[in-house]
């Protein structure tokens, strides 16, 4: 963390890492696999996202310890249209979804982690828990690719076990204004989320296509990558 963050800025990162400390132990989270994160270099990790991304702060917690990294992720669009939102997610690693702000973020040297299923995988129905929903996105393909950094697969279980959310779509609110994605609404433990148990694996680095390579080469490293997070998952669902 930069020392001339501003003392706000610092206190609310120190209390969010608490935070993710806490939700960690809560759910007993285990990162496997950790020796195939680098300790210096960007890269970008690419894996499943969970029930409203409620996850991430306990998995970005397990990589700093394992690496002594801290982790930007990047997020989905739409919560930059929210104002409060929008001034804190940066402080917490929260970088917004463009080519150009992940680019950037790669080329500094920093640990990305990207999540193709983005707001369809957070507010996804029950039915659709575990599963990838990256709607033939070939985003992350060509950032790796022009970016020139390998991607490292990862999965999370018990990661939509968190809350119990109906299917009716009349427990469904807009993300914000005007925005297309509906948040549903969940129950938990009284007011904390069920105290599910969480593993990460992290897979092997796999390294990307040549930045000119054509779209048919990204297809096939998209889905590549697609089966890898799908193997580590059953993984994580029986380690």
């Amino acid at each position: 963390m930069d020392a001339t963050q501003n003392p706000l800025r610092r206190a609310l990162f120190r209390f969010a890492e608490t935070g993710a400390a806490l939700s960690a132990l809560y759910h007993r989270a285990r990162l496997l696999g950790a020796e195939h994160l680098p300790e210096q270099g960007p890269v970008l990790l690419v894996g499943n996202h969970g029930l409203w991304g409620y996850e991430t702060p306990a998995f970005f917690h397990l990589i700093h310890q394992a690496t002594g990294r801290y982790p930007l992720g990047l997020a989905e669009r739409g919560f930059f249209k929210i104002p409060l939102v929008r001034t804190v997610l940066p402080w917490l690693g929260g970088v917004e979804g463009t080519r150009e702000k992940a680019l950037a973020s790669l080329r500094q040297g920093h640990l990305v982690v990207c999540y193709p299923g983005g707001a369809w995988e957070t507010f996804k129905k029950p039915r659709h828990h575990y599963t990838l929903r990256w709607e033939g996105t070939l985003g992350f393909a060509r950032l790796a690719a022009q970016a020139r950094v390998p991607i490292v697969p990862f999965a999370g279980f018990g990661v939509d076990d968190t809350f119990l959310c109906p299917n009716d779509e009349r427990w469904c609110v807009p993300l914000a204004p005007g925005e297309k994605y509906r948040v549903p609404l969940g129950i938990g433990l009284g007011p904390l989320p069920l105290p599910v148990k969480m593993t990460f694996v992290i897979g092997p680095a796999l390294t990307p296509p040549p930045s000119d390579a054509p779209e048919s080469r990204l297809k096939y490293f998209r889905d590549r990558i697609a089966t890898t997070v799908r193997h580590l998952l059953v993984r994580a669902c029986h380690a």
